[in-house]
C-alpha cells in the first residue's frame, strides 16, 4: 500500500517518515514540505539515507495530491486550520486521511471556535471523522476514511482515566491534572521559550487556565462519564526535548485494587499500554522513542483521592506513532508493525 507524508518536515512528519520507511507492509510513496520541495529526503534526513532512496520532497498542492491515484492513505502533519486545506480534496477524491492536527478531534464547530479562534475551515467533515485513541475506540471507526488523531496531552489523560469514568470509579468533578512536556510538543519553530539556551535547567507553566487540548480532554472525557466533567488542566514546559508526563488527582470511588482490575481488563490485549505496581511511577525515559504509556496509581487515605500517573512520548504515541498504529488497525496489519 503505498502512503504520503504531508508536513513531512516537522516534528511528528520526521517520525512518520522514519517509520513508514521501515514498514513491512507500506510504502512511503510522497513527502511534501513548502520549505524544502525539490530536495532529496536523504539530504534534509541524513539519518535515513540508507531508506530513502531518490526520494524528494514534492510540493504542497491539495489538487495535485487528490490527483495522485496510486496513493491510498495521506497522513497530514500540519498545523490546525491548513490540515484542512488538504483534508477535504483528499477525502472528496476517495482517498483515506489520518490527521494529527486538531482540525477533526472536536464535534462542535462551536467549540472549535471558542478555542481556536476560528471558523472550522471543514465542518461538513467533522461528521465524518471518528476520533481514535485505538486502545479506546470500538471498531466502527475503521470503516472511516478520515480519520482524527488524538493531541499528545489527551492521549497520556485519557489512557488512565476513561476506563476508570466508563467504569464509576472516580468522580467527574474536580479532576486536576498537571501535565510536563518536552519542547518538541511546540513543534519546529524558533521562538524564545523554545530555544534550548532559555529551556534547559528550566521549567514553566502555560495557557492556563484554558489550553486548547482541555476542550479535547473534557469532550472525551464527558462521553466515558456521560456527565460533565470539568477538569482543570495545567500544562507545563519541561527541559527536555520529548516526552509527557501527567500527573492526575481524581476523588476515588472504589479501591485501589478494583481500579487496576479495571486498567487490567481494558488494555489486557494492548500492546502499548504498561501497568506498573502501584508505588512505581512512570519514567518518561522509559517510554521515549516507543510508542507505549506506562500507568501507575497511589491511593492517598488522607483525602480519599487517586494520584495516577502516565508517560509517553509526545511524538509517537502522542502523535506519529499513533497514527501509524491506527493505519496498521484499519487495513489489517500487525497492530505493532513499524512501531517495534
Amino acid at each position: 500500500m503505498k502512503t504520503a507524508v504531508i508536513g513531512a518536515s516537522g516534528y511528528s512528519g520526521e517520525e512518520l517518515v522514519k517509520r513508514l520507511l521501515g514498514h513491512p507492509h507500506v510504502e512511503l510513496a510522497a513527502v511534501t514540505s513548502r520549505t524544502l520541495v525539490g530536495q532529496p529526503l536523504a539530504r534534509a534526513m541524513p539519518a535515513l539515507s540508507h531508506l530513502a532512496g531518490d526520494l524528494c520532497f514534492t510540493t504542497s498542492d491539495p489538487a495535485a495530491l487528490a490527483a495522485q491515484e496510486a496513493i491510498d492513505l495521506f497522513f497530514l502533519a500540519l498545523p490546525h486550520g491548513v490540515a484542512s486545506e488538504f483534508a477535504q480534496p483528499l477525502y472528496e477524491a476517495g482517498k483515506t486521511v489520518i490527521d494529527l492536527s486538531a482540525d477533526f478531534r472536536l464535534g462542535s464547530e462551536k467549540l472549535y471556535k471558542d478555542y481556536y479562534g476560528q471558523e472550522h475551515p471543514a465542518p461538513e467533515l467533522l461528521h465524518a471523522a471518528p476520533y481514535v485513541i485505538p486502545e479506546l475506540a470500538n471498531d466502527d471507526w475503521k470503516n472511516a476514511r478520515i480519520i482524527a488523531a488524538p493531541g499528545c496531552y489527551p492521549t497520556s489523560i485519557q489512557l488512565p482515566l476513561i476506563p476508570l469514568l466508563r467504569a464509576g470509579q472516580i468522580s467527574p468533578k474536580s479532576i486536576v491534572i498537571n501535565s510536563y512536556s518536552g519542547v518538541s510538543g511546540a513543534g519546529r519553530k524558533v521562538a524564545e521559550d523554545y530555544i534550548y539556551c532559555e529551556r534547559s535547567g528550566s521549567m514553566k507553566g502555560y495557557g492556563m487556565p484554558r489550553h486548547r487540548h482541555l476542550s479535547e480532554i473534557e469532550e472525551q472525557l464527558e462521553k466515558a462519564a456521560f456527565a460533565d466533567c470539568p477538569v482543570q488542566f495545567n500544562p507545563h514546559l519541561a527541559p527536555v526535548p520529548r516526552g509527557i508526563a501527567t500527573t492526575i488527582v481524581a476523588e476515588a470511588k472504589t479501591s485501589l485494587d478494583a481500579l487496576y482490575k479495571s486498567w487490567g481488563k481494558a488494555y489486557e490485549t494492548s500492546p502499548f499500554v504498561g501497568i506498573l505496581p502501584s508505588g512505581t511511577f512512570p519514567d518518561t525515559k522509559h517510554v521515549v522513542g516507543t510508542n507505549r504509556c506506562d500507568l501507575s496509581a497511589v491511593f492517598d487515605s488522607r483525602t480519599d483521592r487517586f494520584i495516577i500517573t502516565s508517560a509517553i512520548d509526545n511524538l509517537l504515541k502522542g502523535a506519529s506513532g499513533q497514527a501509524i498504529q491506527i493505519m496498521n488497525l484499519k487495513y489489517g496489519f500487525e497492530e505493532t508493525a513499524g512501531l517495534s
